[in-house]
């Protein structure tokens, strides 16, 4: 199984959801909270690229993007292939 990695904060509506997915896929993720900014915010700022926006998921190092880019994935069917990796 894929490492997943997620940069959350507590009252984020889209990292529930992203969560959430996640959770009902059985997958075992690391949340990395970033409320009070900091050296895990600048960190995740630098890892994604510049987007400063929560969530952000990274699959095995792999920047995927926010919780819209992660359901698009599963749409497409392309999620379980990069989790299985």
């Amino acid at each position: 199984m894929a490492q997943v990695e997620i940069y959350t904060k507590m009252t984020c509506g889209f990292c529930t959801r992203a969560k959430r997915l996640l959770e009902m896929k059985k997958v075992k993720f690391q949340e990395i909270a970033v409320d009070f900014g900091g050296a895990k915010k600048a960190e995740m700022v630098e890892r994604a690229g510049g987007r400063m926006t929560v969530p952000q998921i990274f699959i095995d190092g792999r920047h995927v993007g926010g919780c819209d880019d992660l359901m698009w994935l599963e749409q497409q069917g392309k999620l379980d292939e990069l989790l299985a990796a």
